[in-house]
């Protein structure tokens, strides 16, 4: 049997293994329950993967992720390596023959979104796997005390035996060590097996600053540090905003954020990947799975919602080993939302009730019904018909979720539709009308089959270039099967979905747990407590405050962050303005530089320079024209 590192030069052409994937593999190839906690960039899917591929059967791993699901699964195909998905958006024949390949083909791997963990097609066929290992990427979702709790995770447990108590390998990028816990009991581990890697990032400088002013700091940030970035902002209408910004004073910035298309996000995300656009202005909806080393710099310019999600989205930037920053950019304005942000996420018990409600009459559901159904769903459309507040009701439902209620997509690019509802003799008959539409129906039949057990997903174009036609005639074609009874046609649309894992309740019987909703609520809020904490210390080093954070309390200063730099400032303030004026000099002797040069150049963090400058303007050291410095002979 090949070896680990054979497998990994064989497969990713790497020589050598990156710090503690080697022992996280090790564990999972002795059978040992392992929870795996490696920061962004540590290359957590290889400590899965390898071992995979060296155990015969297949590796059933569960990922909240669809985008993230979708792109491994198409890496592993594109080594050679067989893998499957199924997700929401699958029609039931699409998840039917996915599960029976997982069972009688020879696939190394099997992808599923949580919420597919509870179907019932899906709880009968896992039985007739020969299941190798368990793996729960993002595994923080299991957690309550969490920031990112999934209540489908929790069905997890139950998979594990049916499919014989395969050894299961946890991995996440954050867990404080009571979510550490929490996840390995709620795995149900044969006993404790913590791997954990270092918080400390060397190269990072956590940069925090106070200032009303954010448009300035932001920009004096692309200017000063060469090399591409992110930013992170909370809305989508600010991404586009702030972008537009940029792009006005000349740095090359594109927005990104769900609601663009999901051809629209990949342009943008491999014109950043290939260099085309320097800085990408997003939500959170951007960074996951990602893996772009030569990122310079990350920014929040709003204040996030959790330490864990900070740690994650700044940990994209420097993962070269080069020295990189991460920005945060506060004021008072961003503390007073984020805590108002608490009441928002957390609407009143009795309207969470309430919406509850209006969600299955929305769709015309009777008390006893609607468990397992599927909707578009369409936010405005629901808020404006019911008079409610959208962003309330927004969060009613991610409550609802988080109860294990239903589960709201984010927006999908969902394909066209189609199913046969005639036999296929009454269908023949069709076909025997008409030489145009019998050889429409023959190329349909030829490209999809099964079309006569349930909906199949179609690609209009395809079916229109096979059929020398336009796109436009087979959606007229469709439309018209559809209006003869033919067909069932759902045409394609972008759309969230909104899926109801229970039957509706009447109102009398319905109860949300007051225990549930405040231990929820409580939590949320000191999420966001430590955020605000975090932003405004100014004594503790910024990497010892993280690491101290997810309980590693070793760590040394860093050295590089803005609290550390201040201190060794404050101490030796006469010596390092000196280094500082000498290092401008330096720089000089080589010929006239741009301000913006001069700030790459001497990278200073404290900014201390531009006081330098000037007193060195007004003893004559040196002369600025035109944003340019000379050095003056002497």
């Amino acid at each position: 049997m090949a070896s680990p590192i054979e497998i990994l030069e064989k497969y990713w052409s790497h020589k050598s293994f990156r710090p503690l994937q080697e022992e996280i593999i090790n564990s999972a190839l002795e059978k040992r329950d392992t929870l795996a906690l490696l920061p962004t960039g540590g290359g957590k899917s290889i400590c899965f993967q390898i071992p995979a591929i060296l155990n015969e059967g297949i590796t059933i791993v569960v990922s909240p992720l669809i985008a993230l699901m979708k792109d491994q699964v198409e890496n592993l195909k594109s080594k050679g390596i067989r893998a499957l998905a199924v997700h929401s958006g699958m029609t039931g024949t699409e998840v039917d023959a996915t599960l029976d390949n997982a069972i009688y083909g020879s696939y190394k791997f099997l992808y599923l979104s949580p919420e597919r963990l509870r179907t019932d097609i899906f709880m009968e066929r896992v039985k007739k796997m020969n299941v190798a290992y368990l793996v729960v990427d993002e595994a923080h979702c299991i957690s309550q005390w969490g920031y990112d709790f999934r209540p489908d995770y929790l069905k997890i447990k139950d998979i594990k035996e049916l499919c014989g108590n395969p050894p299961t390998l946890a991995l996440t990028a954050t867990a404080t060590p009571s979510v550490a816990d929490d996840i390995m009991e709620k795995l149900g581990f044969a006993s404790s097996n913590l791997i954990r890697g270092s918080f400390f990032r060397a190269n990072l400088s956590y940069v925090v600053r106070f200032s009303e002013d954010k448009y300035g700091e932001l920009l004096r940030v692309c200017r000063s540090v060469n090399g591409s970035g992110i930013v992170y902002v909370r809305e989508r209408k600010r991404a586009e905003e702030v972008s537009v910004f940029l792009n006005s004073q000349g740095v090359n910035a594109d927005s990104y954020h769900a609601g663009y298309s999901s051809g629209n996000r990949t342009s943008k995300q491999d014109d950043w990947m290939l260099g085309s656009t320097r800085v990408i202005v997003s939500t959170n909806a951007f960074g996951m799975g990602i893996d772009k080393g030569d990122v310079r710099f990350v920014i929040h310019f709003d204040l996030p919602e959790s330490v864990e999600a900070y740690y994650q989205e700044a940990g994209r930037a420097g993962r070269d080993g080069l020295r990189s920053y991460a920005v945060m950019l506060w004021n008072s304005s961003d503390v007073k939302r984020l805590r108002q942000i608490v009441n928002l996420t957390f609407p009143k018990p009795d309207f969470i009730k309430e919406i509850y409600q209006k969600l299955y009459r929305f769709y015309n559901l009777a008390y006893g019904s609607g468990k397992g159904d599927i909707f578009r769903f369409n936010l405005q459309e629901f808020s404006q018909k019911n008079k409610i507040n959208a962003s309330s009701a927004y969060y009613a439902i991610k409550y609802l979720e988080g109860e294990g209620l239903l589960k709201l997509t984010e927006e999908l690019d969902n394909p066209s539709r189609i199913t046969f509802i005639v036999n296929r003799d009454e269908l023949y008959m069709v076909q025997l009308k008409s030489d145009s539409m019998d050889a429409f129906i023959k190329t349909i039949l030829r490209i999809h089959p099964g079309l006569f057990s349930g909906y199949v997903s179609i690609d209009e174009e395809y079916i229109a270039r096979l059929s020398r036609n336009s796109k436009a005639a087979v959606v007229s074609m469709l439309v018209k099967l559809s209006g003869m009874g033919i067909v069932s046609y759902i045409p394609g649309a972008r759309s969230p979905l909104l899926m109801f894992n229970e039957d509706r309740e009447e109102e009398r019987g319905f109860y949300l747990s007051s225990k549930n909703y405040e231990s929820r609520r409580a939590g949320f809020e000191t999420r966001v407590e430590s955020v605000i904490g975090y932003a405004g210390e100014s004594t503790i080093c910024r990497s010892q405050y993280l690491s101290r954070y997810f309980g590693e309390e070793s760590s040394a200063l860093c050295g590089i962050c803005d609290v550390c730099i201040s201190a060794r400032k404050s101490r030796d303030e006469k010596g390092y303005e000196q280094t500082i004026e000498r290092r401008i000099i330096e720089i000089l002797m080589d010929g006239p530089k741009r301000l913006d040069e001069i700030s790459a150049l001497v990278n200073d963090e404290t900014r201390c320079y531009l006081d330098i400058l000037r007193s060195m303007v007004d003893r004559g050291g040196v002369r600025l024209e035109n944003e340019t410095l000379y050095l003056n002979s002497r």
